[in-house]
């Protein structure tokens, strides 16, 4: 074997030794993060739990006193138009509306963007990916 090639042998060890040392320390560097990654979860799922439970109980209060009250007041405007020759027109109306906003809800729910509980943790895991591969590199 001449020099030339001893001295190759040499630097592919090398090399060979610099990528398994390398790769340990990425894959410590991952098995570190995942106990941050499972914290990381359990904490944004307590959040997210939390928030959806005000949430639903704020929507379900607001949504029942509206419809009462939505509801009494139509009942007034129709009991107000209850003599007069304009009470069928008035109920129709008052039942077209109420469609009306039904249709515009269906919209408004449809086209709205979800949310995203999970931002954080996408991000944490996104950083964390180009930092491996920056180490890979």
């Amino acid at each position: 074997m001449t020099a030339h090639a001893a001295l190759l042998s040499g630097s592919r060890k090398m090399s060979i030794q610099s990528k398994v040392n390398q790769w340990g320390s990425v894959s410590r560097f991952c098995i570190d993060r995942m106990a941050d990654y499972g914290e990381l979860i359990s904490i944004k799922l307590a959040q997210a739990r939390a928030q959806l439970a005000r949430e639903v109980i704020a929507l379900v209060a607001l949504a029942v006193a509206g419809m009462f009250a939505l509801s009494f007041f139509c009942i007034a405007i129709i009991a107000t138009a209850l003599t007069t020759p304009y009470f069928l027109h008035v109920s129709w109306a008052i039942a077209a509306v109420w469609l009306l906003l039904c249709v515009i809800a269906y919209i408004v729910v449809r086209s709205q963007k979800p949310a995203n509980s999970f931002r954080v943790l996408h991000e944490e895991i996104h950083h964390d990916l180009e930092a491996v591969k920056e180490a890979l590199k």
